[in-house]
């Protein structure tokens, strides 16, 4: 089983900036690698459903975005330090939120019915999440 540890969360001014990052560790003896799996950024507010924000595609040739963050927000990934970041720039209050990592393997993808990737059923490997506070 894959492990996800998020870090970078924390509280800046509207108009400000983070980068998330989040490590992932457990592959070995999992019959997976960091390259062949898809990884994505949710974020769920008080009273209202996680949203998946970004994703990006195993190669990492492939990125998606949601509405909600485009052009305010870049997704990556390390092979090397085994690591999804997401830089976040012109934060807003709306943004607050807390937000996790989620890991796709090539078994899972197979079964999606999601036409975005954003979708929560979507992932099977999850971080517990890190806290991010805009204020006004």
């Amino acid at each position: 089983q894959l492990h996800l540890v998020e870090s970078g969360g924390g509280l800046v001014h509207s108009g400000g900036s983070l980068r998330l990052s989040c490590v992932i560790s457990g592959f070995q003896g999992s019959g997976l690698s960091f390259d062949t799996v898809a990884l994505a950024w949710f974020r769920q507010a008080p009273g209202k459903e996680r949203e998946g924000i970004s994703r990006i595609s195993s190669s990492g040739g492939l990125t998606t975005y949601a509405d909600s963050v485009k052009g305010r927000v870049t997704i990556s990934r390390d092979n090397a330090r085994r690591t999804v970041c997401l830089e976040m720039n012109n934060l807003k209050p709306e943004d607050t939120a807390v937000y996790y990592c989620a890991a796709q393997s090539k078994f899972k993808a197979v079964f999606s019915s999601s036409n975005t990737g954003l979708e929560s059923s979507d992932y099977e490997f999850w971080g517990l999440g890190t806290q991010v506070t805009v204020s006004s």
